[in-house]
């Protein structure tokens, strides 16, 4: 008994638990399609390969289980590299399936469709591995070497490519054995250690990254038997529940969080790179660590980045807290008490009276009135950057957006399709400008063609504002900024879309309210003129 090398790769992913898969076919993955069509997974055709990469990680970020992109060769993995990028900077996990040229024509620079010099080798620097199969035998191997990054180690891209002599290639039948993973736990003496330096803690301070989103139930715990505050990064949010005394969000980069954490005598940093889109938006260094610190984090390499650690622990974050409740005395009892300088900070940050925030307020709060359980997905605009100080969400994956690490344009729409096909109860909101929504405009077909109730919220401001103010602040002409919008009610129109125009927070609630009536998309287009004037 036989089957195709890509019936192979279909039935492995199947037993990896794939069930979506997004790509565009072409010449080059024929017979990968052909396979496609005898298997349950999931099929979705964005209009540019890009976004098919924000689909998938748009998934991945709702779920927590990675999906699949299939990608032609060559220019198919030059269009997706920027979503690889955002992902392996965000610690997404993703698998890249493209094709290649064939095997005898590699690095021969024969002017083949397609061909690029090394496509594995372009591609190395956006995966946490590329790798060309050159033996159908091996696949099984490379899935399970895939798979154990996802679930063992810090996750995000990888990149396997198939050379198109192989995909029709007759392999022999076997059932696959996927390979159950279970990420590195805590050693024994540095929990204790760890232990030890936190029950002595007289202010101490946890900093809550995206490693953590897996173990809410655990980090609320550790958080409460401490007693102590936490600084939760952008990808982190959520992980504490909604409104929790002790959280006070990604404020790093403001001077008050930035007091506290210098002031604290322990400090427990876990699943978070320390890095500047978290800790330094105002790009002076001022985020400074001046007592002991814990890190804990699942990349080794990780642990010796950005700040110096005096206890380092290569693990897993919900492992790790797990373990520290164990040892940890409950001397301070587990309801959620303030020792004062949670409620100082809040006091001191004064975020809603804050006059660069204050205008993004009522979105919030509208958006939490009238969608609470609403899955919000941001592009790197204004109302983005301001919720990520602003937004509190009741459970991690509730919030992710690409003005972290990478920083693309273009991530909002096609990253919240990927999260309304992963999470189909929930509705899930767009929050996007106008100039990055025209990097992606054509998955608005995509998703139309999905028939999801997806929101589209378009802060319309003309161009690229925030580009404009930085602009100004550094008394450089504004060059490149000022943008002709489309004309979005003829926009949603051809594309077959629902259309509110809204520009002030009762009218954003009434549209928002309407959202699950139709199974189609809803694009609300926020005049920022006017949404700024009526505001009192």
């Amino acid at each position: 008994m036989s089957q195709t090398c890509a019936r192979q790769l279909l039935r492995l992913l199947e037993a990896y638990g794939v069930d979506s898969a997004f790509g565009i076919p072409g010449v080059h993955t024929i017979e990968l399609y052909r396979a496609l069509g005898e298997s349950p997974i999931r099929h979705v055709t964005p209009r540019h390969e890009q976004g098919a990469g924000f689909m998938a990680d748009g998934y991945a970020r709702a779920s927590g289980r990675p999906a699949a992109c299939f990608i032609i060769t060559g220019p198919g993995m030059t269009n997706i590299a920027t979503a690889m990028g955002q992902a392996l900077a965000d610690s997404v996990p993703m698998l890249v399936i493209s094709s290649v040229n064939r095997r005898d024509t590699l690095g021969r620079g024969q002017g083949r469709l397609h061909e690029l010099p090394s496509q594995q080798q372009t591609l190395a620097g956006v995966s946490v591995f590329s790798h060309t199969l050159h033996d159908p035998a091996a696949l099984p191997e490379l899935l399970a070497r895939a798979f154990a990054i996802f679930h063992g180690a810090r996750p995000g891209p990888v990149h396997i490519e198939i050379p198109i002599d192989l995909f029709d290639t007759p392999v022999p039948e076997t059932a696959p054995r996927p390979i159950e993973v279970f990420p590195p736990a805590p050693a024994p003496a540095a929990i204790a250690r760890a232990a030890e330096w936190l029950s002595q803690a007289e202010r101490p301070l946890l900093l809550l990254g995206g490693g953590c989103a897996a173990a809410p139930e655990a980090a609320r715990a550790l958080v409460e038997r401490l007693q102590a505050p936490a600084l939760t990064t952008i990808n982190a949010k959520g992980v504490l529940g909604l409104d929790h005394p002790l959280d006070l969000g990604a404020t790093m980069s403001l001077p008050a969080s930035r007091r506290l954490a210098a002031e604290a005598d322990v400090v427990l940093a876990l699943g978070t790179e320390l890095g500047e889109t978290d800790y330094d938006l105002v790009f002076d260094g001022g985020f400074h660590l001046n007592g002991r610190l814990i890190r804990v984090d699942i990349d080794p390499q990780q642990l010796g980045r950005n700040q110096d650690a005096d206890l380092a622990m290569v693990a897993d974050a919900g492992e790790t807290m797990t373990a520290l409740l164990q040892a940890l005395p409950n001397v301070r009892g587990d309801a959620p008490q303030d020792d004062g300088r949670a409620a100082a900070v809040r006091q001191a940050l004064a975020l809603n009276e804050d006059p660069e925030l204050a205008p993004y307020v009522p979105l919030f709060a509208t958006l939490r009135a009238t969608l609470p359980d609403a899955i919000l997905v941001g592009d790197s605009t204004g109302p983005v950057y301001a919720g990520n100080f602003l937004a509190s969400l009741p459970a991690p994956r509730c919030w992710f957006n690409s003005a972290t690490g990478y920083g693309t344009l273009g991530y909002g729409l096609p990253a919240a399709l990927g999260a309304t096909l992963a999470c189909s109860e929930r509705p899930v909101v767009a929050l996007v400008g106008d100039g990055g929504l025209q990097f992606v405009i054509g998955e608005l077909a995509t998703a139309r063609d999905l028939d999801r109730p997806v929101a589209v919220v378009i802060w319309n401001n003309q161009g690229y504002e925030e580009i404009r103010r930085y602009m100004a602040m550094h008394e450089v002409p504004q060059l490149g900024v000022n943008l002709t919008a489309p004309n979005f009610v003829e926009l949603a129109s051809a594309y077959r879309c629902r259309y509110r125009a809204v520009g002030d927070p009762a009218s954003l609630g009434e549209a928002l309210a309407h959202l699950g009536e139709e199974a189609s998309p809803l694009l609300i287009e926020v005049d920022a003129t006017a949404w700024m004037s009526a505001l009192p």
